[in-house]
């Protein structure tokens, strides 16, 4: 939507013949005049003056740039607050340079000490540049500029106010992180001679720590990389669903009247000026070419959304993605006549905001699978069912890919184990013995 908005106004700034219909303007305003009414001259194409496309909603606002400091921004900042030498800061800031978006400092002390020396031409050491690491593993937020993970929490760790559990949590962190990552917490509980509950509250202490400290704050372009304007609007009334397309900032255009009046002049003109005449009917023609093709754009995006909808009817009504039937580009362009590669591109990019979310529209396809009645469902319904079967099952012992299998073939859905796997995979459930809870 954004981009079709930027589209039409260079398109205004390019052709001088279109203007945009100010948005104050009366409706019936010249809704009906078209350059026949300026010339009977056959060879001029008519061409209305104003499109009949709805007029413009409004739209939130939303920012052009951010305000907020980038994460980046902000660590230099908090440099700046620092009474180090010119040396120091100079490495300080090469350092901040090279840490990651997740908050970490993923390149090795080694290749950093020679980058240091061929770009700011300071000779260094790792010795000194952990020193100076140290520093900046002072800023917020807490646990930026950690190597890996486990630095990362013990950093936080330690700028927490001791506990008897926030002890154990650091010893589990320095001294048995593998067993801790593969949830082995008998290992654990008998190496350090602690008891199920004192495990349990280290563990809860662990797991409230930030993995990513960087996600803390966002970066202001990424704010606005992430914004999403809707392209339809669906509405459920009184049993029925109501698709809608609102133009928010997109321009109503119309042909600029002074120009159409040159024309004029220039056909009635006993002498008129072939040049001017040629420009201004290229530009009418360019403008007319332009309109139709925002209105064949409309009419197609229109006729696709509401074959979707028509497809998947039961699911539009409430949101419930078990409603939601195996669907492809091709039943689509089979409904609306068009080409599966013009439902790709309307497909492409496109967003509805329903009453219960907004979704991508390339969300409502999916193949499908048959049951053992030899009915099609969605793999979206088996995700959901397994999605649903994890987070209900005992976390002391958890589903193997076997038992989901199993269970998936009593409810009538036939799935092998390699797909259950996939399933898994694509919904980030990890494997049973790391679902394990205490």
């Amino acid at each position: 939507m954004m981009e079709l908005e930027q589209r039409i106004r260079k398109e205004l700034e390019e052709n001088p013949v279109l203007d945009e219909v100010p948005s104050e303007e009366d409706d019936d305003t010249n809704s009906n005049l078209s350059l026949s009414d300026y010339t009977s001259d056959d060879s001029i194409p008519s061409y209305k003056l104003r499109n009949t496309l709805s007029g413009k909603d409004e739209r939130p606002q939303y920012s052009t740039f951010s305000v907020r400091e980038s994460f980046n921004q902000s660590l230099m900042s908090q440099l700046g607050y620092r009474q180090l030498d010119s040396r120091t800061k100079a490495i300080a800031s090469f350092l901040i340079g090279s840490i990651d978006g997740d908050g970490y400092l993923r390149r090795n002390l080694d290749s950093l000490v020679d980058d240091i020396s061929f770009r700011l031409q300071i000779e260094t050491d790792e010795e000194e540049l952990e020193q100076i690491l140290s520093i900046i593993q002072e800023f917020e937020p807490i646990g930026v500029g950690a190597r890996d993970l486990r630095e990362s929490l013990l950093i936080q760790l330690n700028h927490k106010e001791s506990t008897q559990a926030r002890e154990l949590a650091l010893k589990i962190l320095k001294d048995h992180f593998t067993e801790f990552t593969k949830k082995h917490y008998q290992k654990i509980m008998s190496r350090l001679s602690v008891d199920k509950d004192s495990l349990r509250d280290a563990i809860e202490e662990i797991v409230k720590l930030n993995p990513k400290p960087g996600g803390e704050i966002d970066d202001s372009y990424n704010e606005q990389a992430q914004q999403v304007v809707p392209d339809f609007l669906l509405e459920y009334k009184d049993g029925e669903l109501i698709i809608s397309m609102p133009r928010f900032n997109i321009p109503e255009l119309r042909v600029n009247r002074r120009y159409a009046e040159m024309l004029t002049k220039s056909v009635n003109n006993t002498k008129p000026d072939k040049e001017a005449t040629l420009f201004i009917k290229q530009k009418l023609d360019s403008a007319r070419w332009f309109v139709e093709a925002i209105r064949q754009r409309h009419n197609t995006l229109s006729s696709t959304m509401r074959a979707i909808v028509d497809f998947q009817h039961d699911f539009f009504i409430d949101g419930d993605e078990t409603k939601l039937k195996p669907m492809v580009l091709r039943n689509i362009a089979e409904i609306t006549n068009l080409d599966i590669s013009t439902i790709s591109r309307v497909v492409s990019s496109k967003y509805i905001q329903t009453h219960f979310g907004v979704y991508s529209l390339k969300y409502f396809f999916s193949e499908g699978l048959m049951t053992e009645s030899g009915e099609e469902v969605s793999t979206r319904e088996i995700k959901k069912i397994l999605s649903d079967s994890v987070e209900k099952e005992d976390k002391k012992r958890p589903f193997t890919d076997e038992e989901l299998v199993k269970l998936l073939n009593e409810k009538g859905y036939i799935v092998a184990r390699r797909t259950v796997a996939k399933y898994r995979e694509q919904l980030s459930i990890p494997i049973a013995r790391l679902r394990k809870e205490l």
